[in-house]
């Protein structure tokens, strides 16, 4: 049973000194590894293990093909700012290999695990004999997983998995008591900029979360380019988390007064402070109009969006 930390009880300051002196203990003289996306758990882990680990701690972005526009450059360039060096990786072909065909969505979740800890990063840990991968996992990563609604890609341990057994390496979750909102407080205790510790969440499986059916190279196109379009449209609305769901079946449409059988946009945008529950959040029509227009006419082969309004529970923030 982890013991949670709620946000409103969290001292920053005294839980990122004990986190850095358990770092310090476990990793001892050694070295560790870890990904960073971007996001708010992989960038706040990533500074409480340089903090803890300086040099010491190789901090790798893996391009997967499945990141949203630009997200590598934006990333070594922001870290940099910091005094972290990122190195690229560059394994686009072998998750889309790994995906391809894939269509059920625990598969696709199952895909993506295999390929980034058993490939990717079993290929970094043999090459640089590393003993530890530190990550990002917070207690609702845990929590949907156990209860059974999706598996993230991230959890192992609470599912009997040996990571050391399956991967050949431990995995450290300094994060793992915390939820979204303690996340936001340690970041920006560690000196995170507010661009990056108060970043909306952005799944593990990345854009192969918001496909639905299989995830090919134009299929990842068409819901990045709608998904650069919701976040510009939407970062100023102070919500939880937005995004573009691309649907599977083609839907009817006209172009130049002719049918054509087009994709469907779905846009997602959610009111909450920890992932548990959220609520869809009343946007004005307006804004959802412009949405549509802005998206029918910059993406290629979408004649539809629609705009989600089911609170979770009984959905869930990501469609996959």
């Amino acid at each position: 049973m982890i013991q949670e930390i709620p946000a409103q009880e969290l001292h920053e300051e005294r839980f990122i000194a004990e986190k850095v002196k358990a770092l310090q203990e476990t990793v001892a003289d050694g070295c560790a590894i870890n990904a960073l996306s971007g996001g708010v758990d992989s960038s706040t882990v990533t500074m409480l293990g340089h903090q803890a680990l300086g040099d010491r701690l190789k901090t790798y972005f893996i391009e997967n093909g499945l990141m949203r526009q630009g997200e590598a450059q934006k990333v070594v360039q922001l870290f940099a700012e910091l005094g972290v060096i990122v190195e690229v990786v560059d394994a686009r072909d072998e998750f889309l290999a790994a995906l391809k065909g894939v269509i059920d969505p625990e598969e696709k979740r199952e895909a993506v695990t295999q390929t980034f800890y058993n490939k990717v990063f079993g290929r970094l840990v043999r090459q640089s004999g590393v003993k530890y991968l530190l990550q990002g996992t917070i207690l609702t990563d845990v929590d949907e997983t156990v209860a059974g609604i999706k598996r993230q890609h991230n959890v192992f341990e609470q599912l009997g998995i040996d990571p050391k057994e399956a991967f050949g390496y431990h995995i450290l979750e300094p994060l793992v008591q915390l939820r979204k909102d303690g996340v936001r407080k340690v970041g920006r205790a560690l000196g995170l900029p507010a661009e990056l510790f108060s970043r909306i969440p952005f799944p593990g499986p990345a854009l192969a979360a918001r496909i639905i059916g299989e995830v090919t190279a134009e299929r990842l196109d068409t819901v990045r380019n709608a998904t650069a379009i919701v976040e510009d449209l939407l970062k100023d609305t102070q919500t939880f988390q937005y995004m573009a769901i691309l649907h599977q079946d083609r839907v009817t449409g006209i172009h130049e007064g002719k049918r054509e059988y087009g994709q469907q946009i779905e846009i997602r945008c959610w009111d909450s402070l920890d992932a548990r529950t959220a609520q869809p959040t009343n946007l004005p029509f307006d804004l959802l109009t412009k949405l549509a227009q802005e998206i029918i006419a910059n993406v290629s082969g979408v004649v539809s969006v629609t705009y989600n309004i089911t609170s979770k529970p009984p959905s869930t923030i990501e469609a996959i």
